[in-house]
């Protein structure tokens, strides 16, 4: 062999044979791993069959599936066929299992099974870095970003993608239509073999428009006017490229702005943010245990009443206004030239007139008070100002509260850079993980499940690297 390194010869027997637990490292991740479900409470978490039944087959425990999964989505490996295979073969697994190798149906069963006692266990973990005080500083970044769900973008209608569905088979019988014409006028023109196979198509054809139109009368029945046939609850949603989207679910997550751990998370199939800020942000507070906390957000989050409620629970949110206006499109100026007097209830404009309240309505489900000058139609800068009659401004009855937050903002330059650092980086790693397909299972409720196991061990490998891997286990242990 000359000067290389030898291995052993496979044949060669041994008087004492090595220990399993000797090709362990002490500070392992799977150790880690086997000591956290270990101290963990399943039977108050409701893990089903966390007590054996007194008869019939013993069945595998509860612990032994989860650290299975643990270990599984910690290493990227999450299909249950994967991880059956890997239980055979693989000497962490094996060591962690006790020589336990359960199929792959056993192994789906347990995560199909146990969502909300999954869910627990990864709030559990939270709980602990909040013990050990990882959440001191009081601030989380709040993002959402769009995974894919298992459903193909054809296997996903709304409205407008039924009806160019239908357009395009309209005009694919046209031709064939065109093409037989030509065949009765000209039998030389076409072959016979040709005939039978346009014939065929435009069966075919008119059998897939049946089946559209049965799908149009489900979608009148849906809610949010889309339906998709392999995941039901997957939805179409827009991202951020000009003219893409996916079909899947909007995963929301509050990130710790010190140590980046994920303190709260959730999944819908709702395509925007506008709805999410105080929910994410009431669970956030809920689990750093902090009296006041400031929660960070991007400008898909802009919504009155989620920023007012926020206020409300002791949130203080920081989110950029949408630069939506027309006025400021067109070169016009824009609401924020024009000063609010709180004591006197009116207006200053550019031109230094004062703008008045004159009504109060209700628009949108909020209540708007509008304030406009009397000098308007004389005012030299009216060119400048308005194309009407009179400069109307609106102002929405807890306007104050949007005025703090935007007071906020401007106090805090960085805050924007701070959640994008904070956020961001999170969705990479865990699509990085998850792979081209992201999700393996279907419906809302599983894919929370998976959502959970995701983030449970993303938080632990955030943890091992922040402590170690034994001030962690001891952590765990007290």
């Amino acid at each position: 062999m000359g000067r290389y390194v030898e291995g052993q010869d496979r044949a060669q027997s041994v008087l004492f044979p090595e220990r399993l637990d000797d090709w362990i490292h002490e500070d392992s991740t799977v150790r880690v791993i086997d000591v956290f479900v270990d101290e963990l409470d399943l039977r108050s978490l409701g893990f089903e069959r966390a007590d054996p039944a007194a008869t019939g087959r013993p069945g595998y425990s509860p612990a032994t599936l989860l650290k299975i999964y643990v270990y599984g989505y910690l290493n990227r490996v999450q299909s249950s066929r994967r991880l059956q295979t890997e239980a055979q073969r693989n000497l962490e697994l094996i060591w962690l299992t006790g020589r336990l190798a359960p199929d792959f149906k056993t192994i789906a069963d347990f995560r199909r099974d146990n969502g909300e006692a999954i869910r627990k266990v990864c709030k559990e973990f939270v709980l602990l870095c909040r013990r050990m005080k990882l959440f001191t500083d009081g601030i989380v970044a709040i993002d959402g970003s769009k995974f894919k769900a298992v459903n193909n973008r054809d296997k996903n209608f709304t409205d407008r993608k039924l009806q160019a569905r239908i357009e395009q088979l309209e005009d694919s019988i046209k031709r064939y239509l065109v093409e037989l014409d030509r065949a009765d006028r000209d039998p030389a023109a076409v072959l016979p073999g040709r005939v039978a196979h346009l014939k065929d198509k435009i069966a075919k054809v008119k059998q897939q428009m049946q089946s559209l139109e049965v799908i149009g009368e489900q979608m009148k029945a849906s809610e949010d006017g889309q339906i998709s046939l392999t995941d039901p609850d997957a939805r179409s949603m827009a991202t951020s490229g000009r003219g893409t989207g996916i079909v899947g679910y909007n995963v929301q997550t509050a990130v710790d702005a010190k140590h980046h751990l994920i303190v709260a998370h959730e999944v819908t199939n709702v395509g925007h943010d506008r709805d999410q800020l105080a929910g994410m942000a009431k669970l956030a507070k809920a689990a750093v245990g902090e009296d006041e906390l400031i929660a960070l957000a991007d400008r898909g989050y802009y919504e009155g009443y989620e920023i007012l409620e926020c206020e409300r629970v002791g949130v203080a949110a920081v989110v950029p206004k949408p630069m939506t206006s027309n006025n400021l499109a067109e070169g016009l100026f824009d609401k924020r030239d024009f000063v609010y007097d709180a004591k006197n209830d009116e207006y200053r404009c550019p031109a230094g007139k004062i703008a008045i309240h004159r009504f109060t309505t209700e628009e949108a489900g909020k209540t708007q008070h509008k304030y406009w000058s009397s000098d308007c139609p004389q005012c030299p800068m009216k060119p400048r100002c308005t194309n009407g009659r009179y400069r109307r401004i609106a102002r929405w009855e807890h306007e104050d509260i949007l005025d703090v937050v935007q007071q906020r903002l401007e106090g805090a330059p960085e805050a924007m850079k701070l959640r994008r650092q904070t956020v961001e980086h999170v969705f990479g790693t865990l699509k990085a993980w998850m792979g081209p397909s992201h999700f393996l299972t279907r419906t809302l409720p599983r894919v929370r499940t998976e959502m959970n196991l995701q983030v449970l061990a993303y938080n632990l490998k955030r943890a091992i690297k922040i402590l170690g891997a034994g001030p962690l286990m001891a952590a765990m242990k007290t």
